[in-house]
């Protein structure tokens, strides 16, 4: 396999942005972010929103209606997020009361089970996620070599998609009960692999969501920067970097 890979920006120290092959040598297992690192999230939602919305004109088109207008999913989104805040790592709960109130608001007769019929159109949509060129053969590699553990955000099930195979384990917020940037969630998932959190390694798009996070938690963090992005003095010292999952790859190898 042949891999390329991008280093740390000149103006900051190497230490700061790749550990010495001794700290990468700790690596026991890698978490992996799902969204926008293993596949383009909003193609996706987009589509799961066309297909929700079809789904609802055709079996309650006066909550279809009501969807439709400017601003009320937004609005009805937000009421649920107040109403319960100690659900909102949990996204699939948040959509499910979001679509409910719309077939509440259309005065639609079992609005819970129409919801509930509604909700699954979405959900089975949002798992047709197309992963970026180079994941299922980096997955392979990877798998081959670490526990892979999934730890998301959000509701996408990667262990039902093809890719799934290469992961021992999944842990997303809405079973965590916390969120990324919240270290509980990074430090469940160690344990998850058996691990101490310093053994990991976690990968993911997000300067705050999950590198910061994972940090925090006592992880090792690896910052996957498709889009050249400026790194965010916000989130602490600049971490390695790759802008596909290969170059990673090749990091391991590097350091390894």
């Amino acid at each position: 396999m042949t891999f390329s890979f991008i280093t740390a920006q000149p103006s900051l120290n190497p230490a700061q942005a790749n550990p010495t092959p001794a700290q990468a040598a700790r690596i026991q297992a890698i978490s992996l972010d799902l969204d926008d690192t293993l596949w383009p999230v909003w193609p996706a939602i987009e589509q799961a929103e066309a297909e929700l919305l079809a789904w609802m004109q055709a079996h309650t088109p006066a909550a279809a209606r009501r969807w439709a207008e400017p601003g009320a999913a937004r609005a009805w989104r937000a009421q649920v997020e107040a109403a319960h805040p100690q659900r909102a790592h949990d996204l699939s709960f948040l959509r499910l009361q979001t679509i409910a109130l719309a077939m509440q608001a259309a005065g639609e007769q079992a609005a819970p089970q129409r919801a509930q019929q509604a909700f699954e159109v979405f959900f089975a949509a949002r798992q047709r996620v197309q992963p970026f060129a180079e994941v299922p053969q980096a997955l392979d590699w990877l798998a081959a070599r670490y526990p892979l553990l999934a730890l998301s955000n959000g509701n996408a099930d990667v262990l039902a998609m093809p890719i799934g195979r290469c992961f021992a384990a999944s842990l997303p917020a809405r079973e965590a009960g916390h969120a990324k940037p919240d270290a509980r969630i990074f430090r469940l998932g160690a344990q998850r692999l058996g691990l101490p959190p310093q053994a990991v390694l976690h990968v993911g798009d997000d300067p705050l969501l999950d590198v910061a996070g994972a940090r925090n938690a006592g992880m090792q963090a690896f910052w996957l920067n498709r889009e050249g992005k400026s790194w965010p003095a916000e989130a602490g010292p600049l971490p390695p970097q790759a802008a596909d999952l290969l170059q990673l790859c090749q990091w391991l190898q590097q350091v390894g």
